[in-house]
């Protein structure tokens, strides 16, 4: 079956108020910036995200919300975007901190139907208020629990009419495992090839996980910060 859609703003209509969305990449990298664009337009607003972090200012989620459209992050790293920090700060903004591999985890455990799952991560600390704790093998875990949404909104190299994906070294972070754990999950693409043009031992995610798939455009391909060696004085 053809899952293609003609435009971001297409995939993205039927996003209502308060809906929950998993954002796929890492920083800056594999990040759906066509398929945020177009919800900023769309307007949808009380969303909650789901990322590993908030993008920048100008850029992905960050957009989002300097909008006004985000009520609350469920995210691992705070990053390089103001505007969170403003808003997190001043209690605008809901955030649940996860350390990032517990994210990871929580998203693949959504994804693969377990409910929940025991970590030591986190055990002592903030993260750990509130939640059920337990020993095993003499050390305290914390009990996490699945993470599923509404849509998952992400991004790889190359994609077929089918759904299935290609990732790109880094960009491959949380994309490939927030296409598992959503109700309808939106892939853009930078290639969009026919059946046959992806190597079969390439495909990271089938398309049976996808529902909509579109060949994205203008990618920015920022860097998030940039540290350069000091110029060497002149003798």
């Amino acid at each position: 079956m053809n899952k293609t859609t003609a435009s971001a703003a297409e995939a993205v209509k039927n996003v209502p108020d308060g809906a929950t969305i998993l954002v796929g990449g890492f920083g800056v990298c594999g990040v759906p910036e066509n398929l945020l664009t177009a919800l900023r337009a769309q307007g949808a607003k009380n969303l909650t995200l789901v990322s590993n972090n908030a993008g920048l200012d100008e850029f992905g989620i960050g957009t989002l919300l300097k909008n006004g459209q985000v009520k609350k992050m469920i995210m691992s790293y705070g990053g390089e975007c103001k505007a969170f920090e403003e808003m997190a700060l001043d209690g605008r903004l809901q955030v649940e901190w996860n350390p990032q591999g517990t994210l990871a985890e929580r998203i693949r455990a959504g994804g693969a139907g377990v409910a929940g799952f025991y970590t030591p991560t986190g055990y002592g600390t903030p993260v750990a208020e509130g939640k059920e704790t337990r020993q095993f093998d003499g050390r305290w875990h914390v009990f996490e629990r699945g993470l599923r949404a509404d849509f998952a909104f992400i991004k790889a190299w190359k994609g077929d009419v089918l759904g299935n994906l290609e990732y790109r070294k880094t960009a491959r972070n949380f994309n490939q495992v927030m296409a598992t754990a959503a109700e309808t999950v939106i892939a853009e693409v930078e290639q969009l090839v026919e059946v046959g043009g992806l190597h079969p031992d390439h495909i990271h995610t089938p398309g049976i996980y996808v529902d909509h798939v579109l060949k994205g455009s203008k990618y920015l391909k920022l860097i998030e910060k940039l540290t350069v060696r000091k110029a060497a004085a002149h003798v």
